[in-house]
């Protein structure tokens, strides 16, 4: 057992060595000129640091790696126990390093441009039934409502809070808005919006102007629920946001509020309202999806309000559906289901 243990101390990798400094080049150019997500880059500077790790083992200067190294290196992901999807968004981060070097004339060719990630299955993606879904919205509005006007305590903020989270669940439902469409909200439109790629509530025309993927801005109705939650935050949002935080939904300390603390308050919230399975924001947009698509069977429009660049993207919620009919089917056809013997 010690020499095995001993074995195993010497196989382990040690600390990672900090990200060289053409690396977090790259990675700035995604956060502030190509605007990716804060948790996309974060993924890709995990990707990246697999990538300078392994030209370290053997070692191999990034700049000099071949096909056949990357090759390599990527087997090695699959091996390290990363899924299809995890090596996929891994290649990806690889492959755009080196296309951003090959721009500046640094690198010849590509050499991650060959490679290909193990086929992932398609799950579907979970959503909740209209009664769940709703079910969670009442619990959030009657959280709300119990609260009640308050005066300047630790409850009163929780009292906002509430009417916060409120709104967002509504949001979330009620419009299909990405995580961070909903946090990139201002209070209201500005050139400082503009700039800085953010979107906006219009109240009077009922719309949220959101800034989605591939910084491609899209209008998105808000409904009448959603509608008055929002009036109901607006009205003591002041109390808790900064004199100069344009944020539409803050935070306690008055800030803009970040995904990990939506995502907190929306799982405590579903687990709250007595739902078996935590809610995680992107559910609800799923379900905004699959409810609308059941409800209209327009799948244009659905791909449209969910910002889809591809409409075989939103094609997914066609198979939702068809699991919602053969449900119904299975459950009123006195024919659906064969008798016992």
């Amino acid at each position: 057992m010690p020499a095995a243990r001993a074995m195993a101390q010497r196989a382990a990798p040690g600390p990672a060595a900090a990200l060289a400094p053409e690396i977090e080049d790259y990675l700035r150019h995604l956060a502030v000129e190509r605007r990716l997500a804060a948790r996309t880059v974060t993924l890709y500077r995990e990707a990246l640091q697999r990538l300078q790790d392994s030209a370290a083992l053997e070692a191999v200067p990034l700049r000099q790696a071949q096909p056949h190294h990357l090759r390599g290196w990527a087997a090695r992901l699959r091996g390290s126990g990363l899924g299809p999807r995890s090596i996929a968004l891994a290649l990806a981060a690889w492959r755009g390093l080196y296309r951003h070097w090959g721009r500046h004339g640094e690198v010849a060719a590509n050499p991650v441009a060959g490679l290909r990630a193990p086929k992932a299955g398609k799950p579907l993606p979970k959503a909740l039934s209209v009664e769940q879904a709703v079910q969670l919205a009442e619990h959030a509005q009657a959280r709300a409502r119990a609260r009640g006007p308050q005066p300047k305590t630790e409850a009163a903020a929780d009292a906002r809070l509430a009417l916060r989270d409120h709104a967002i669940v509504e949001l979330l439902y009620g419009s299909g808005l990405r995580v961070a469409e909903i946090l990139g909200l201002d209070l209201r439109a500005s050139a400082q919006a503009q700039r800085e790629g953010h979107g906006w509530i219009d109240m009077a025309d009922a719309a949220a102007h959101v800034l989605g993927k591939g910084s491609k801005r899209r209008s998105v109705p808000v409904g009448r629920a959603a509608l008055a939650a929002l009036q109901a935050w607006i009205g003591v949002r002041a109390q808790l946001a900064r004199g100069d935080e344009p944020a539409l939904f803050v935070s306690r300390r008055g800030t803009r509020l970040s995904a990990g603390q939506l995502r907190l308050r929306l799982k405590a919230q579903s687990q709250a309202s007595g739902l078996a399975t935590p809610v995680h924001p992107h559910m609800l947009r799923h379900s905004f999806a699959s409810h609308l698509l059941q409800s209209s069977g327009d799948l244009r429009a659905v791909q449209e309000l969910l910002g889809h660049a591809s409409i075989t993207t939103t094609q997914v919620y066609t198979k939702l559906d068809h699991q919602h009919l053969a449900k119904v089917y299975d459950a009123a056809h006195p024919r659906a289901r064969r008798k016992s013997p």
